[in-house]
């Protein structure tokens, strides 16, 4: 397991806010209230560990193949259903949403190899990430890619608790299958936009994994 870039200034400033909280609560609570100190100790630690966990990136044997579309992200799968797309196919797609909470990984992966024909940030509200107005409404970054299969768009949605996308592509990149391609900060969610006619291999409330799980089949 290593940790992610996007964590080393958040870790490094929680480790900062532990020290000086449990050797100002040891220096000044420990002899009189020692029970409390312990508590602050034990408190803070498990937040401090939770943090280094978030932005942990887990050491994965990753799903390649160029006829399948591998999920970009970890979590579980909360909408499949067909829509209709207004930010840029212009036509019907199916969507496959997958939610991701504070305690997954949150690496974000290239589902399949081509392209990026289409990149683009919109801001947006802070809705909850199951909220059905949330991929239309929240902050969020679209990114689509093409090759000889076909074109798909997959969105990183920021949720309630989630303030800052990170995104590493450009329209005219040549990007591969289940390499990084992006980071959402503290929970949210990825919306897949599939060709009609595509094969769903998950299933609704389906715990996935990215980079390693198939979300559908050419």
């Amino acid at each position: 397991m290593t940790i992610h870039r996007e964590g080393y200034r958040t870790i490094g400033i929680a480790a900062l806010i532990f020290g000086l909280l449990n050797v100002a609560s040891f220096s000044f609570l420990s002899s009189d209230v020692h029970w409390l100190s312990l508590l602050i100790f034990i408190v803070t630690l498990g937040l401090l560990l939770f943090i280094v966990s978030f932005f942990r990136i887990p050491n994965r044997q990753l799903t390649v193949d160029d006829s399948k579309i591998i999920c970009p992200a970890d979590g579980k799968v909360v909408v499949i259903e067909e829509v209709v797309d207004e930010e840029y196919f212009k036509n019907k797609r199916i969507q496959v949403s997958i939610f991701m909470s504070p305690a997954n990984v949150h690496v974000n992966r290239n589902p399949i190899n081509g392209e990026v024909t289409y990149n683009q940030y919109h801001k947006g509200k802070y809705l909850v990430a199951w909220h059905p107005k949330s991929s239309t409404e929240n902050e969020r970054w679209s990114v689509a890619v093409k090759n000889s299969h076909g074109e798909i768009l997959y969105k990183q949605i920021a949720g309630a608790l989630a303030k800052r996308i990170c995104n590493y592509t450009k329209v005219g990149q040549q990007v591969k299958q289940t390499e990084e391609y992006g980071f959402i900060k503290f929970g949210s969610r990825v919306d897949v936009l599939l060709p009609v006619g595509t094969k769903v291999n998950v299933a609704l409330n389906q715990v996935v994994k990215g980079g390693v799980t198939v979300l559908a089949s050419w």
